[in-house]
């Protein structure tokens, strides 16, 4: 097999070894390439140091993967990462896309808890993976004290701490990224995490069309209300073409769950490229129109033009300025945007517009089924669930799917969605959520 190799930070080499070869036999080709004493080497993959008794396979390392190997500086007494030398650790955080040929009978079937928009190859929403770095070097050499448990753990900075491993820097502080797992991406190929996007694995109906879809948009309103991907699409040009964003000052250009619920505006904005390319075009420019309104200014009411005026203090007559591009030279009245005129103003009655969501209703009963939440109580309910080893019940502790036996004859680790045993499969698609 090869693997390629990042010795201390440096370009990439490949190191080819036979098929089952251990990380001592690793540590030992690097150390004869660069000159060194492999016992002097460290071998870190995926926020974790590698012992050199396992075995590449054992560690779950993958053809043609990429890990670093690291020299501490003479009497070094950095200390290894927290997580156990047999755990898959972060093994989601691999170095290349080219590992996941499964058998056919492998089971159960992967199921990715992290979507990303991908801007630069597929600019399509995507299935994401998920990878770490020290925040100081900006190097994968940081051993993790423990995994993320939640998206607050991969969002909000310095949640998570660990060593790095790499000579010359002290960094401590774990950084979360992710990348599109649609394609090979390069090490500044990154992605837009779509937090509120994930595989329908509870079975909840849409809240619009009622059918079980996956993945889904899970609102942040206090229901967690379901909607799949294709009525989102819809629900947002609806709200889009009748201007019902709302414009918040700290989210931009933003919409609340379909259902309408209080205090659930959309946070990250770049989940509206489910709009697709020509309607989020719209949507940034009616966007920056927003803006324009918000500060005091006024859209040239001419056909096909729309640009943003801002008119002085008690100005009247508003001429759309040209030039750049930009502008198309009407001149109009700012009180009724007809013509500019002498005189008062013959104003026109407003067009019926009826409720403010006219145009997508929810219907009340689809709202009630379609509460992530709720199901999730219900699925849980089994809380206790028995050891697929030896049978113990066990009790679940937060929103982690690795669970670990308690019986100290046992610790077993599986998964509680799979209930399986515990595999990268389960860490890289739906570790926690």
């Amino acid at each position: 097999m090869i693997v390629f190799v990042r010795f201390n930070s440096s370009h990439g080499f490949p190191v080819e070894l036979e098929e089952g070869a251990s990380v001592a036999e690793l540590k030992e080709e690097v150390g004869r390439q660069q000159g060194v004493m492999p016992e002097q080497l460290r071998v870190i993959f995926a926020g974790r140091e590698l012992q050199s008794e396992c075995t590449l396979q054992g560690c779950d390392l993958p053809e043609q993967s990429t890990v670093h190997v690291v020299m501490p500086p003479p009497g070094s007494c950095r200390s290894a990462s927290r997580l156990p030398t047999s755990s898959d650790g972060l093994a989601v955080i691999l170095e290349t896309e080219n590992h996941m040929q499964a058998d056919a009978q492998t089971e159960p079937r992967s199921h990715s808890s992290f979507y990303v928009f991908c801007k630069t190859v597929c600019r399509a929403i995507q299935p994401g993976k998920l990878r770490v770095r020290c925040r100081t070097c900006k190097q994968g050499t940081l051993t993790l004290n423990r995994g993320p448990s939640c998206w607050d753990d991969v969002l909000i900075p310095e949640r998570i701490h660990g060593v790095c491993q790499s000579r010359n820097c002290d960094g401590s502080v774990a950084e979360f990224y992710l990348k599109c797992a649609a394609h090979p991406t390069c090490d500044s190929d990154t992605s837009v995490a779509l937090d509120l996007i994930t595989t329908n694995v509870r079975g909840i109906p849409c809240i619009a069309c009622t059918d079980v879809m996956s993945p889904v948009l899970v609102s942040q309103c206090p229901e967690r209300h379901v909607i799949c991907l294709d009525c989102f699409h819809t629900y947002c040009v609806t709200r889009l073409n009748d201007r019902q964003f709302i414009h918040d000052p700290e989210l931009g250009y933003s919409l609340p769950c379909a259902a309408g619920c209080t205090n659930s505006l959309i946070k990250e904005v770049h989940h509206f490229r489910a709009l697709g390319e020509e309607q989020y075009e719209r949507y940034q420019r009616y966007a920056a129109e927003e803006c324009v309104l918000q500060m005091g200014g006024v859209l040239c009411p001419a056909p096909g033009c729309g640009a943003g005026l801002l008119p002085e203090p008690g100005q009247r007559r508003i001429q759309c300025q040209q030039g750049g591009g930009l502008g198309c030279g009407f001149v109009f009245c700012l009180e009724c945007k007809e013509e500019f005129h002498e005189g008062v103003c013959q104003m026109r009655s407003p067009p019926e517009t009826g409720s403010g969501l006219q145009g997508y209703v929810v219907d009340e009963e689809a709202a009630r089924r379609a509460r992530w939440e709720q199901a999730s109580k219900e699925m849980i309910e089994e809380t206790t669930q028995p050891c697929p080893k030896c049978r113990v019940p066990i009790e679940k502790n937060g929103g982690c799917m690795h669970m670990v036996c308690p019986q100290s004859q046992c610790r077993f680790e599986w998964c509680w969605l799979c209930r399986v045993e515990w595999n990268r499969e389960c860490m890289g698609n739906h570790w926690f959520g």
